[in-house]
């Protein structure tokens, strides 16, 4: 499966090598290696392993059901809260018979943190220091470079396949930042002079760079280096890309402090030598008694050759999209289905949502958890509410008819996404831009640079926007051969913006859940200006369809005071739901706000329904009540945005989707049913990777009658109710215990620290070692997470570390047996 911390899928081919039989899955191998035999009745079967020459790559839909699993481990595993997504299919032949689309897969990670002021700049490594590598051990991965992903399936060895599939080890890296956690927390005393990751070159790029920053060389030892393959040759070890690993500098005074640390967390790590005056990069290896490396730094990084493309602007055959056949009805009934607008739970259920305890907003709104939200919020500490908002963008079929426009239109959807949330400044935001392209390809190379240029020279610098880091993929085209016929599928150039801002308070969201006890009404605001440009939109994507005209973000000046706008209005209270306008158009936008409700619309349009209901311009919906309408009317006005609203839906009590066009009824269907429609293909997808039993029952479910999930707290949760409980200022120290894996220690530890107690962090490896008893302690909470990397049996695991420790099942016994102790 793709590396889910890569920007694409760069593991290996995954492929289909046909059916097994009736009733079986069908027959998935991994760079050539495939199983058989494996039933999804849950009978046991032989696992059978074929070297036969693989016939061709695995279908979109078992890399859709494959991938997200492992993508979701590392989330659940490394414990961090997966709270953000989008979900993009598209293949489509063009007029030439080329075929354009995603056969290989996109996967995303990225994330938001906190770095301190004085941990911004990297430390200046000083001669001497010792250079250290924490983590995993080598392994033989990454050595087949792109081969796995961006050569043509047959044309290259196994074993080149094989070396380029990244195997990922999150409980690893976990340890590994419980390390860096745990010297950052030092302050002043932080061990760490300077760090860098490891990714692309292994060791070595990330080794060479770290004493680089610093003006330094450096010497090391090969066979220092972890390694787990002993069969790999000095190249491969030091070349290799094994995941999960940082090398960095360390002091040699601090040293003792580090070793203490990365023993207490089980973290691995190895000193491989140390930083040098001399600006060389020399590696010894005893084994074989030489030197494979002794270079000046300068012939390593010195200045690369500038590279030189010769792009040509291919001239575009687009056909203007047809819609004159097309039945409202089934327009809607195919736009729901389509995965891009479709209930994504099958993908969002698999994650952890909530680990850390600081998740303000998650993918899941309102009482019946409908996955429509707009944006991801969260606090930045258990004590306040103020936080930070993240959110996506990404309009890539546009980019087959105006690479400017798909770019533009990427970053305006991110915004109006985090519209969801309260941002005081919009230059408070900051953005990742995840480049992909098929480069080499005609007409390629010159959407990047429009795109490129329309980014980062006009709409960032208009509105006032930094985009200080992303990743890119330029081999986006898949070929295979299937029989005797040669395949392949162009994916049209891709832009994956994520947008972070900080807020002063994570409580002012608005979601698309409509307040039902009020009169009120809900309104468009379109930033297309009447336009109803439908090229590239979900509508054309279902009836094989393109178009010839794209939707902008066309004036950025007007979009910075649409985006003040709904930032004012959300402060001032003065709307009840707010909802973007993207994929599907403002249909979707009003239809998910009925399914986060469970309540029916009457949605008002004028004659050219289809171009007003699906075009995919910029906008929003917000839901105004009588009461706050002049205000809401008067700040539109103020902003000059009075001719881009109109009203354009009001809730009615009879749960039905009512469409009046010039004021005759063309749609009537109720609420439950399209509900149903739009989860289906989520459905579909979770009955093959899941029990179907179970995916069945919850999709039944979306249709009942239900009260969804209601709480009813009988205390004034602002209230410290643990107060007076508490005597005289006395705080019983309760130990936080965890095993490695355990990742929600920290929250545990908020928990307790609010009911009045003393949290201490204690490790197992402090009762093994005899660091710290459990005799101090009057209470004791063991953390949940992922132990031992959560396989069948961790917790027994766990168990047996203290019942075949003397010194451990001693300190717990006396414990359980104090009659002033509870756990």
């Amino acid at each position: 499966a793709p590396d889910p911390g890569a920007a694409t899928g760069s593991g290996g081919e995954i492929r289909d090598e046909g059916a097994t039989g009736q009733g079986s899955k069908p027959k998935v191998g991994l760079c050539g290696f495939s199983v058989s035999n494996l039933k999804i009745d849950g009978a046991k079967q032989p696992w059978e392993v074929d070297y036969g020459k693989p016939k061709q790559i695995v279908s979109a839909l078992d890399i859709m059901i494959e991938g997200p699993i492992g993508a979701a481990a590392f989330n659940n595993e490394f414990g961090r809260p997966n709270t953000l997504g989008y979900f993009r299919t598209f293949e489509q032949a063009t007029p030439e018979g080329e075929v354009r689309g995603y056969h290989k897969p996109i996967m995303l990670a990225g994330g938001l943190g906190h770095i301190r002021e004085n941990h911004i700049q990297k430390g200046e490594i000083a001669v001497g220091n010792k250079i250290i590598v924490l983590g995993g051990p080598a392994m033989l991965i990454g050595l087949g470079g792109g081969a796995a992903s961006s050569v043509g399936s047959g044309e290259q060895s196994e074993d080149l396949d094989f070396a380029s599939v990244q195997r990922a080890n999150p409980e690893m890296e976990r340890r590994c930042q419980e390390v860096i956690d745990a010297c950052t927390n030092l302050g002043e005393d932080n061990p760490i002079v300077s760090i860098h990751d490891i990714g692309a070159g292994g060791l070595s790029n990330g080794l060479p760079e770290l004493v680089n920053d610093s003006g330094k060389g450096g010497r090391f030892e090969l066979r220092e280096i972890p390694n787990d393959d002993k069969q790999m040759s000095p190249l491969e070890i030091w070349c290799n890309e094994s995941q999960e690993r940082y090398v960095l500098a360390v002091s040699e005074e601090n040293l003792a402090t580090f070793d203490a640390i990365a023993k207490r967390e089980r973290a691995p790590y190895a000193v491989l030598g140390e930083a040098t005056k001399e600006q060389e990069l020399i590696l010894d290896d005893r084994l074989f008694d030489n030197q494979p490396i002794d270079k000046p730094m300068q012939v390593l990084l010195g200045n690369p050759p500038k590279t030189f493309k010769d792009v040509r602007t291919q001239d575009l055959a687009l056909n203007a999209l047809e819609t004159a056949n097309i039945d409202l009805s089934e327009a809607i009934s195919r736009v729901l289905q389509l995965p891009t607008v479709a209930n994504k739970s099958f993908l969002i259920t698999i994650g952890d949502r909530s680990v850390t305890g600081m998740v303000a907003r998650d993918q899941f709104v309102g009482p019946w958890q409908v996955p429509v939200a707009d944006c991801a919020i969260s606090v930045a500490d258990y004590d306040n509410y103020h936080g930070e908002i993240m959110s996506m963008g990404e309009r890539t079929p546009m980019a087959l008819i105006d690479a400017n426009a798909t770019a533009r239109m990427s970053i305006g959807e991110a915004l109006t996404n985090m519209l969801g949330g309260y941002v005081e400044d919009i230059h408070h935001i900051s953005l990742s831009a995840n480049w992909m392209s098929a480069s080499g390809h005609p007409g390629e190379d010159s959407k990047l640079f429009e795109a490129v240029k329309a980014v980062g020279e006009d709409l960032c610098p208009e509105l006032g926007l930094t985009v200080p880091v992303g990743k890119d993929s330029m081999s986006m085209k898949s070929s295979w051969v299937d029989g005797d016929q040669q395949k392949s599928v162009t994916a049209p150039l891709s832009l994956i913006i994520s947008a972070f801002s900080k807020t002063p308070d994570a409580r002012l969201q608005k979601t698309a859940l409509l307040k039902q006890d009020t009169e009120s009404e809900l309104w468009l605001i379109d930033l297309g200006f009447g336009q109803n440009r439908m090229g590239g939109s979900c509508l054309a994507q279902v009836y094989n369809q393109l178009g010839d005209a794209a939707p902008n973000l066309d004036d950025g000046q007007v979009f910075k005071r649409f985006f003040a706008l709904i930032n004012e209005l959300n402060k001032d209270h003065l709307i009840d739901a707010y909802h973007d306008r993207s994929d599907g158009g403002v249909i979707t936008t009003l239809l998910e706000m009925a399914f986060a409700s469970h309540t029916g619309l009457t949605i008002e349009t004028d004659q050219d329904a289809l171009g007003e209901l699906f075009n995919e311009e910029l906008g929003c919906v917000i839901q105004v009540s009588q009461a706050n309408k002049a205000a809401v009317q008067s700040a539109i006005e103020a902003t000059g945005l009075s001719v881009a609203t109109t009203h354009i839906a009001s809730l009615n009590n009879q749960d039905q989707i009512i469409i009046n066009q010039g004021g005759e009824t063309v749609f009537n269907e109720s609420r439950a049913s399209l509900q149903s429609l739009w989860s289906k293909t989520s459905y579909e997808v979770a009955k093959l990777r899941d029990n179907p039993t179970c995916a069945k029952s919850e999709f039944d479910s979306v249709s009942e009658n239900t009260t969804g999930l209601v709480f009813d707290t009988q205390f004034d949760i602002n209230e410290a109710v643990a107060a007076p409980y508490i005597s005289r200022g006395a705080r019983p120290k309760m130990a936080i215990l965890r095993e490695q894996g355990v990742n929600g220690q920290i929250e545990m530890a908020a928990a307790f620290d609010k009911a009045g107690f003393e949290a201490i962090d204690v490790h197992m490896s402090d009762i093994l070692s005899g660091r710290l008893s459990l005799e101090e302690f009057k209470g004791m909470v063991a953390c949940g997470g992922f132990s031992y990397g959560d396989v069948l049996g961790a917790g027994r695991g766990w168990a047996s570390s203290i019942l075949y420790n003397a010194r451990a099942k001693d300190d717990f016994s006396a414990f359980f047996e104090r009659n002033d102790s509870f756990a």
